[in-house]
């Protein structure tokens, strides 16, 4: 390990979050970090639990003084996004993150960093290596798959908690305390693709859409970004010649706003030229809708070979569907500025040998509107002869007027900063109303330091907003026997 961050500070958690950016931890992956927590508890001495979905939960005793305070649960995830630039040689399976530091920020190199949410695990493997820490007994959650669908939180038993507060670490802006998020779920369109060979005589054309930015579908679809599997949707359905369609790809995940994707199209050798004209117009018109959100929006047109081809029924089912099915920004909150009440994104498009599949994450704090917005693309996936499935639905976290963890985090922060947190409410999902759910007991928080461009290869991580959380976290267990 070349020890990137060795000096830094908060010492501690920035070595072990380096540590554990050696261990590949993708969603599904997650074997090797769970098993080196587990180890990292039981080195301690300490309870430690690692159940059937490779959940880790780890107790620490109250230090002095502390035996009578309500418990504490700590609360993260293991497993992090796997997006990459194309040209970066990154196997996320085996290859360890390749940090860097640039000023006041943490950096990977070309790949997602994993700070969402390892910063979590850090500060609480901190927490419990400190002697020097007050605290009330202490529990460290740290959950699996949450990124892909919150399936480690949903497998959790929540009867071997027994903390009251739970505070979520998987937050992305200091002075921010979440105190609510919206509920989502995947949904899938699945629609029939049937093939036949390619006109020899045809030549076929690589169209794709790079260089836009992306981020998380949550937190940055305010920023309506564009949405690289629409654009190419849009572009073959605003195409002045008539053409076959051999594939489209695009994404990689359902939670990450897609930059990249790609569609082969095959067309009659005399409109190759007339082809690339409109594919620039096209792009020019892009270019100038998302100047703003994606000025390092590109398409490209380049001959290449295909030798099939999707029938025209297959091929129009997918213009159709990609074109309409909801995207983006669905409804604003009437009671909250600024929140986004509901949206979904369509986060990865796939051709497989037999089928055309959608992959979308839609959220929404009001369990109706996301109910509405599942039935549309069911009703639009039965229209085209498709199918539509739904998986991995979890609840929006409601807010909790009057509660006393609440009361302790605000009070916490204006003696240590002078100044009031921003209560907010969150759009992205959190695992806090799957947990609350189990344990309708506890009250929930979440915080954590300053992350941007998550869920992008340019993520980075603020190294002093990191020691000022730690701080922060630290301080408000130490309050806990003061309340």
């Amino acid at each position: 390990m070349e020890n990137v961050l060795k000096g830094l500070k908060p010492e501690l958690v920035l070595n072990y979050f380096e540590e554990i950016s050696q261990i590949p931890r993708g969603s599904g992956n997650e074997k090797a970090i769970s098993d080196y927590l587990k180890s990292f508890g039981e080195k301690l001495g300490l309870e430690t639990i690692q159940d059937d979905a490779l959940n880790i939960v780890i107790r620490k005793p109250a230090t002095k003084g502390y035996e009578n305070c309500p418990g504490v649960i700590l609360q993260g995830h293991m497993d992090m996004v796997c997006e990459k630039n194309k040209d970066t040689q990154h196997d996320f399976t085996k290859d360890p993150i390749k940090l860097r530091v640039d000023g006041d920020m943490i950096y990977a190199t070309g790949t997602t960093l994993g700070a969402d949410n390892g910063i979590a695990v850090a500060m609480g493997m901190a927490v419990f290596a400190s002697t020097d820490v007050e605290h009330p007994a202490l529990e460290l959650l740290v959950t699996t798959d949450e990124e892909a669908g919150m399936t480690g939180a949903m497998a959790l038993d929540g009867s071997i908690l027994k903390g009251k507060y739970i505070i979520n670490l998987d937050s992305e802006e200091e002075g921010f305390l979440l105190v609510s998020c919206a509920g989502g779920v995947t949904g899938w369109t699945k629609l029939n693709a049937e093939f036949t060979n390619a006109d020899a005589n045809k030549q076929a054309l690589l169209i794709e859409v790079k260089g836009l930015l992306g981020g998380h579908s949550g937190m940055d679809i305010i920023k309506q970004r564009a949405n690289s599997n629409r654009l190419i949707g849009r572009l073959l359905n605003l195409l002045c010649v008539d053409f076959d369609l051999a594939k489209v790809e695009g994404g990689s995940k359902n939670n990450a706003i897609p930059r990249e994707s790609e569609a082969v199209i095959l067309v009659d050798k005399n409109d190759v030229s007339r082809v690339k004209e409109c594919v620039e117009k096209i792009s020019a018109e892009f270019k100038h809708e998302f100047s703003t959100s994606d000025p390092g929006l590109v398409v490209e047109c380049l001959e290449t070979t295909a030798d099939k081809v999707l029938t025209k029924e297959s091929k129009d089912n997918y213009i159709k569907a990609i074109n309409l099915i909801p995207n983006g920004i669905q409804t604003m909150s009437m009671d909250i500025e600024d929140l986004v009440e509901s949206s979904t994104n369509v986060g990865v498009v796939r051709t497989t040998d037999n089928e055309i599949t959608f992959e979308c994450a839609v959220r929404s704090s009001v369990g109706t509107l996301k109910e509405d917005i599942t039935n549309k693309m069911n009703l639009l996936a039965t229209t085209l002869g498709g199918k539509f499935e739904l998986e991995s639905d979890y609840p929006a976290w409601e807010y909790c007027k009057g509660s006393k963890l609440e009361d302790i985090c605000v009070d916490t922060y204006e003696k240590l900063t002078g100044k009031k947190p921003v209560i907010k409410a969150l759009h992205a999902g959190l695992e806090c109303g799957l947990l609350l759910d189990k344990m309708p007991h506890a009250q929930a928080i979440s915080l954590g330091p300053n992350m941007y461009e998550v869920h992008t290869p340019n993520e980075h991580l603020s190294i002093s907003s990191t020691e000022n959380t730690w701080n922060y976290l630290v301080a408000i267990l130490k309050s806990m026997n003061q309340h």
